[in-house]
């Protein structure tokens, strides 16, 4: 008798959860906020149901077909790791956006539409594929643990979408997919090139996103050559001296890594030049060079990582900035000791930095 009670609250629960929201719907609009590229215009007749712009990324171009990782190396869904053997990492200004393109339109035809608007701007296709041959699971988008990563999980999780649950940027983005296509190029800029990524698919649901079901979604991705604006303050060797007498440690940003590479750019000079300079002030002092990451990418390769950049800046403070080997020591943490949450750019770039912490 308690049993069946407890069974039928339980239904009547998560059907309270579940009507409270509502299903996806057919659009009339743009969401607000959102616009096309200048480089990269939409299919007529489409909408924009999720968008995303960042003035300042790093972003990883697809150049073959995904194929398995070596071993059982998995990723933060516990989904098997495809990666593919070719790839591109640009910086730049990175736009995502998704479309839902009107009815009866295939992903094929949205595809080429996209590759002549590629081509008639002087650009060049890098790599295409369809379903299986993409790589990875070739039924899911950005959604789901416990299989194969899918192309969509290359670029993106669900948990990292900005668009709520059962909405149509969540539907267009997490539900099943069938149809795959996708290709990516680059397109001749002022500045250097820009590259673009377009992946189209038919929405398979037949639950809360059921009004996308058979429709064809275009995701695009766009990275616009943009330089970095540097607004990371050199800290100076006396701010660095109060802070680790007061707190014991000090947060820099201005050391600076190519994307999953430990060797140092030239810009991370000052801020090289002022930890000598804080270790010269004070010849007592000892202190740890901290290598800290964001949560993207596995657990060991972010602590190898930041590892190694560590030792890569006590390597330059020793053979470059006369320092004392004596007085260093390197460490990389990877993601353990987080400053912002890791769930947008900007706090995952507040992660990504060097400590000097106080030793002796």
């Amino acid at each position: 008798m308690f049993k069946s009670i407890a069974m039928l609250a339980g239904v009547m629960m998560l059907f309270g959860a579940t009507a409270a929201h509502a299903d996806a719907t057919i659009p009339t609009k743009d969401i607000a906020g959102a616009k096309d590229s200048a480089l990269l215009k939409r299919y007529d007749g489409s909408f924009i149901v999720s968008y995303e712009r960042l003035a300042f990324t790093d972003f990883k171009v697809p150049l073959s077909k995904l194929e398995r990782v070596e071993g059982d190396a998995r990723d933060r869904m516990n989904n098997r790791i495809y990666k593919p053997k070719q790839e591109l990492e640009v910086e730049g200004a990175r736009t995502r956006i998704a479309y839902l393109l009107p009815a009866e339109r295939s992903p094929l035809e949205v595809l080429r539409n996209y590759q002549d608007v590629v081509k008639a701007a002087g650009g060049e296709v890098l790599f295409t594929c369809k379903g299986e041959e993409c790589g990875g699971a070739p039924d899911r988008s950005s959604d789901g643990g416990g299989g194969n990563m899918s192309l969509m999980m290359y670029f993106f999780h669900a948990g990292q979408l900005k668009d709520a649950d059962f909405s149509n940027g969540k539907c267009a983005l997490a539900s099943g997919l069938d149809d795959q296509r996708f290709f990516s190029a680059k397109i001749p800029q002022a500045g250097g090139d820009a590259y673009v990524t377009v992946q189209t698919f038919v929405v398979k649901d037949t639950l809360y996103c059921k009004a996308f079901n058979e429709r064809t979604v275009a995701l695009v991705h766009v990275v616009e050559p943009k330089p970095r604006e540097q607004k990371m303050v050199v800290v100076k060797a006396d701010e660095m001296a109060r802070n680790i007498a007061s707190t014991g440690r000090v947060a820099l940003y201005g050391v600076f890594f190519d994307t999953n590479k430990a060797d140092l750019k030239p810009e991370s000079n000052p801020t090289l030049t002022e930890i000598a300079g804080l270790l010269k002030g004070d010849p007592k002092l000892a202190v740890l060079i901290v290598g800290h990451t964001d949560n993207q990418g596995a657990y060991d390769y972010n602590l190898d990582l930041s590892r190694r950049r560590a030792e890569a800046v006590v390597k330059a403070l020793t053979t470059s900035f006369q320092a004392d080997s004596k007085r260093l020591r390197a460490a990389g943490v990877g993601m353990l000791a987080p400053a912002a949450s890791n769930d947008a750019e900007d706090g995952r770039a507040k992660n990504r930095r060097v400590e000097v912490v106080k030793l002796n």
